[in-house]
């Protein structure tokens, strides 16, 4: 792999739905996230995340060290005890391991770092049970993201649906059809912010410009192998960049991303696609580039 990433970046992701509800709440019936003070919409980091590692593992999933950790269907514990057989130590006896060398936590760590994309991005915490304590540490990743939120409130719509399958055979008898419902937003579009330490990359995980091209990649296309009845017509619609000189950044993130403007052409009419809308940058300050993408 290639050497840890030596500039700070900090990144916005507009992103828009159509007819689809982008983020379900499970505590409101899987009715689109809103805000209930300013009726704009929600869509979780997590959920963002789980998509990019969708993508990198779509793509990248026969290549060493692009493994994902966070994933369908393989416990945590399988990944952790598969650590602890790279650095020869029985799972049930880490603890006593650890004990004896003090170098051991730094080689779990590394080697998880080295096998999945996405503990080198954005970190994990990697602490199961089995048979004791199976703790292959805490890693603070260099690529976080915030929660998106719309640009403008958005009014989620109940939708009533009909099916002729019919669930049991009692039902068959008495009745033709079922009703249903489903949640759709008929227009939004989202605004998250981003942030990429180069100084958390070089010192903890390791995370090199590959993966960084790669990160931009996923965010690209994270809607594009993930569509369903359920999310409508999902896309990213643009990836503004902010790249700093230096490892350390060369102005605050918040300037940054107050000098992207996102304003509705006509704010007499309600807004229903990405071209209703205008974006703009101001000029960076000394030592920022800005790359636009999408």
């Amino acid at each position: 792999m290639s050497e840890p990433i030596r500039n700070r970046y900090e990144f916005v992701i507009l992103f828009d739905v159509e007819n689809g509800n982008p983020n379900g709440d499970p505590d409101t019936g899987n009715m689109p996230r809103v805000d209930p003070e300013t009726n704009l919409g929600l869509v979780t980091d997590v959920c963002l995340k789980r998509k990019i590692r969708n993508y990198v593992e779509t793509v990248r999933e026969d290549e060493p060290g692009y493994r994902i950790y966070i994933k369908d269907g393989v416990p945590l514990n399988r990944s952790d005890a598969e650590a602890c057989a790279a650095v020869g130590v029985e799972p049930s006896k880490l603890k006593e391991a650890k004990k004896k060398d003090e170098n051991l936590d730094a080689k779990l760590r590394d080697y998880m770092c080295s096998e999945f994309y996405d503990i080198r991005t954005f970190g994990a915490v990697m602490t199961t049970f089995v048979k004791g304590a199976l703790n292959c540490g805490q890693v603070r990743g260099p690529v976080q993201l915030g929660f998106a939120r719309s640009v403008d409130p958005i009014v989620p719509q109940e939708i009533t649906i009909t099916r002729v399958a019919i669930t049991t055979e009692a039902d068959a008898e008495k009745k033709g059809t079922e009703m249903g419902s489903k949640y759709i937003v008929p227009y939004g579009l989202y605004r998250c912010e981003g942030y990429v330490s180069a100084n958390l990359a070089r010192k903890v995980t390791g995370f090199s410009e590959d993966d960084l091209s790669l990160l931009w990649e996923a965010i690209l296309g994270m809607f594009e192998h993930d569509h369903s009845a359920a999310r409508g017509n999902m896309a990213v619609r643009e990836l503004i960049v902010f790249r700093h000189a230096g490892e350390l950044g060369n102005a605050p993130a918040y300037k940054l991303f107050r000098a992207v403007h996102v304003e509705r052409n006509d704010p007499s009419r309600a807004p229903r696609r990405f071209e209703d809308y205008t974006v703009t940058v101001d000029e960076m300050p000394a030592g920022v580039e800005c790359i636009r993408m999408g």
